[in-house]
């Protein structure tokens, strides 16, 4: 199976401007990538050490969906979507709406990345939203499902816990039938998301120890499926990073990922320059 390769952008500090991304995401397309991926936060904080005087280190940060907007009206090629958005902290009506008008507009490029999401910097706590990983285990598990219903294009009543709706029909359809492709993220070794990856169109495991974790994680989604058609696993490494392994191990998709410590729209740029694929010297 061919390996595709993509970036996985932080869209904060110099990165939190639509156009600036944009342009990205069109040299990317150009230089023979895959797909343009972005980073889904309302909220992002450095390290202690980046500290202002009053003791936050608040940056800036971009919409995603904006910024997916901005990426898809510069490109005509490349995969899009957001790596990942927690959809806990979404209401599912509005992001199947975005989502819907996000594939219209690029033409049936959408991959929708989903997880429970973090507390890490208050995204759910500051904004008294669901802080237990449980409950937003639940919601996520719900709101897919209605998410699907939403864009069969049929009508849809729904009295899940965390995801109602009530006679509702959602027009247009996405381009994509049956749907965007959902890729589910989750952190490893840990077993929920990769069950829930399997009833999905891909997995996105975060924190790999290395290729064979690949492996493992096929084993057991396999199990759960039956076979493997049609199904997406993704990895992300830093920039100059052997992607072979990893697409021995089984993946279909590597993605180079940037810190959003140190990433500058000129420090992609000299990544992409290097063309997909492209492997430091040792």
């Amino acid at each position: 199976m061919t390996l595709r390769h993509g970036l996985t952008l932080p869209i904060f500090g110099p990165l939190a401007n639509p156009t600036v991304v944009a342009e990205v995401a069109a040299a990317a397309e150009q230089a023979g990538y895959d797909g343009v991926f972005v980073w889904d936060h309302v909220l992002y904080r450095r390290d202690p050490d980046g500290m202002d005087p009053h003791g936050r280190a608040d940056v800036p940060v971009a919409d995603p969906w904006v910024t997916l907007a901005a990426m898809a009206a510069a490109t005509s090629k490349v995969a899009l979507g957001p790596m990942v958005t927690p959809l806990p902290r979404r209401r599912p009506q509005v992001l199947a709406r975005q989502a819907t008008s996000m594939d219209v507009m690029s033409q049936g490029r959408l991959v929708l990345g989903v997880g429970l999401g973090g507390d890490g910097y208050g995204e759910f706590s500051a904004f008294d939203d669901e802080s237990d990983p449980r409950r937003r285990a639940a919601m996520l598990d719900q709101r897919l499902a209605l998410l699907d219903e939403f864009w069969s294009g049929d009508v849809v009543s729904s009295e899940r816990d965390h995801a109602a709706a009530h006679d509702v029909r959602f027009l247009p359809t996405p381009v994509q039938r049956p749907r965007p492709p959902v890729w589910v993220a989750g952190r490893w070794p840990h077993a929920a998301p990769i069950r829930r990856a399997a009833r999905w169109d891909g997995w996105f495991p975060i924190d790999l120890p290395g290729p064979d974790a690949v492996s493992e994680g096929l084993e057991r989604i396999a199990s759960q499926r039956g076979d493997l058609d049609d199904f997406d696993v993704v990895v992300n490494a830093d920039p100059g990073a052997d992607p072979g392994p990893w697409g021995a191990a089984g993946a279909t998709w590597f993605l180079t990922s940037f810190s959003p410590w140190h990433v500058t729209a000129s420090t992609i740029h000299d990544v992409i320059a290097a063309g997909p694929g492209w492997v430091a010297p040792a």
